[in-house]
């Protein structure tokens, strides 16, 4: 009785006391946000980074003058990390299982979406903010069905069964979905003319572009989407015209066009850009109260670094700072928001480099130091005007051996290549090389029925040929030696690498302070699941 007694007073005392303060008037402090934003350069490491900054910063006609890119505003606005990339018992990623990590904050298998290494489905970030009630969307510059979407709502043992992740982002009820990849999604007998499915088909995308299809069944997924309430649209004017509700957008059969192409064409483009796309996706997600999960990828950074094609991954970084521009401005004054802007991993080992050749000739200069000489280094360091040259380059270099394959055999000559080349870009090679580039002969990596190495023949690449692995796209990677010199341009590899991605995060304090810090990117995958949930 008597302990009872005591309790009771110490229960009045904390009742009444006006010296004491009840828990609720002291609330945790807050560490959850309304909406998150990640954007994802795939293949974007900070050489990459470092490749968009420069151009800005020294490009004699630089697209940027006064006014610092995207990619510095978020850097001096936000907080930066650092993020490792291996998946467990590897070294290296592929983009699926990169993907994988962030989406999940859990460790991936080689090649695998939304799976762990053991094998196991794993819920992700946008299946979760789902299950919070918040909008969701995905938005890509490649397929829909490529490996980092899919990775975000998708549940398969390989990256390549675009087929069934088009079937599963059907049934996914994902809000917004924006990017390429129509094959995936059309009836096979679509590809056949004046068949009711073709017929049917282009009833549905009109004249938007040519389509062919890569399915195995005669399914129309568009039809199941329709049916599911969303909208389809195939152009850019087809977009603009939605104004709330769910959205398809398929704005090309395979992925869209790159970004040498989106500027050259002009007006002439249909495609909406990676930013309309981006501020389309901002504008539905943000009508729902709950707030909303957006993965916005810049895809083709990635294919440019394979490709070591120096000119069109400028041209995609320029693509990925005016998507990123767009958030910025919509997220400006705005405290329930943050933005993380990072990589699933490096792709080629790209950087300028000092060469021995194409020497600078002497220059006099004013400084007391060099009255009575001239200032002549020993090496080239690379001029900033190569800035430029890069970024007038245009085709790129898929697109020239698109068209080059394209030609009767008789046509496809080194001479023919040097010309089509040299029309592309001012970087020129000669016959010669362009004779190099063409040569080929028994493949090193030879495996009988392999996905990508099951050619007996093959481009011939005199070192490091087991980093080349992408059959006849390896022309691209010799044409990039060929150039080299004239660019000061290195490349390591054409496949990825392991160097550590910058992560940036931008938002109120409390929610981007935990990402300044070396983390592995299932870490950040966590971490961006506490930002949007709380848990």
């Amino acid at each position: 009785m008597r302990l009872q007694n005591v309790l009771l007073r110490c229960l009045l005392c904390f009742v009444v006391s006006p010296g004491l303060v009840f828990a609720s008037e002291h609330p945790q402090k807050k560490t959850s946000v309304k909406n998150l934003i990640l954007m994802i350069g795939d293949g974007m490491g900070p050489q990459q980074m470092g490749l968009l900054t420069t151009y800005a910063r020294q490009a004699p006609n630089s697209q940027y003058k006064d006014r610092k890119t995207a990619l510095e505003q978020a850097m001096d606005e936000g907080i930066i990390g650092l993020i490792r990339t291996s998946p467990p018992g590897v070294l290296v990623t592929d983009s699926a299982a990169a993907a994988t990590q962030l989406a999940s904050g859990m460790a991936a298998g080689a090649e695998m979406v939304g799976i762990d290494a053991s094998g196991n489905r794993v819920e992700t970030i946008l299946e979760k903010a789902q299950s919070a009630d918040k909008a969701v969307g995905l938005v890509t510059d490649t397929r829909l069905t490529h490996g980092t979407p899919a990775a975000f709502a998708t549940h398969r043992p390989h990256r390549s069964e675009e087929n069934a992740i088009a079937t599963d982002l059907v049934a996914s009820d994902i809000d917004v979905l924006l990017g390429g990849g129509l094959r995936n999604w059309i009836p096979q007998q679509s590809g056949k003319k004046s068949s009711a499915a073709e017929t049917e088909i282009r009833h549905l995308i009109g004249d938007a572009y040519a389509f062919s299809s890569k399915r195995k069944d005669n399914r129309n997924l568009l039809l199941e989407a329709r049916l599911d309430g969303y909208q389809l649209v195939f152009d850019r004017d087809a977009l603009s015209r939605v104004k709330s509700g769910k959205v398809l957008g398929l704005f090309g059969n395979e992925a869209m066009s790159d970004a040498i192409t989106c500027r050259t064409s002009g007006d002439a483009c249909r495609e909406p850009t990676l930013a309309e796309m981006t501020g389309k996706a901002l504008q539905l997600l943000s009508e729902g109260e709950n707030g909303f999960f957006l993965m916005v990828e810049a895809g083709q950074i990635d294919w440019a670094c394979h490709n070591n094609d120096t000119g069109s991954l400028l041209a995609e970084m320029l693509r990925m700072d005016r998507a990123l521009q767009v958030i910025l401005d919509w997220m400006q004054d705005r405290e329930d928001t943050l933005l993380v802007v990072t990589a699933d991993h490096e792709t080629g080992g790209f950087g300028f480099s000092y060469s021995g050749s194409n020497l600078p000739t002497p220059q006099i200069l004013p400084g007391a130091a060099f009255k009575d000489r001239t200032h002549q280094p020993d090496f080239n360091f690379g001029r900033p005007a190569t800035l430029d040259r890069l970024q007038r380059q245009k085709e790129g270099y898929f697109s020239i051996f698109r068209k080059f394959d394209a030609l009767e055999k008789d046509e496809q000559t080194p001479t023919r290549l040097a010309s089509m080349i040299n029309q592309a870009m001012d970087f020129r090679i000669t016959e010669d090389q362009a004779e190099k580039i063409l040569r080929r002969g028994p493949n090193p990596l030879y495996a009988k029925d392999h996905r990508y190495l099951g050619d007996k023949e093959s481009p011939r690449v005199n070192d490091y040929a087991d980093f080349y692995v992408f059959g006849d796209n390896v022309r691209m990677n010799l044409l990039a030696r060929a150039v080299a010199a004239e660019q000061n341009v290195v490349w390591a590899t054409g496949t990825h690498t392991s160097t550590p991605v910058i992560a940036v995060a931008v938002g109120p304090e409390h929610a981007s302070q935990p990402y300044g810090t070396m983390m592995h990117a299932t870490d950040l995958g966590k971490q961006m699941q506490s930002t949007l949930l709380g848990r």
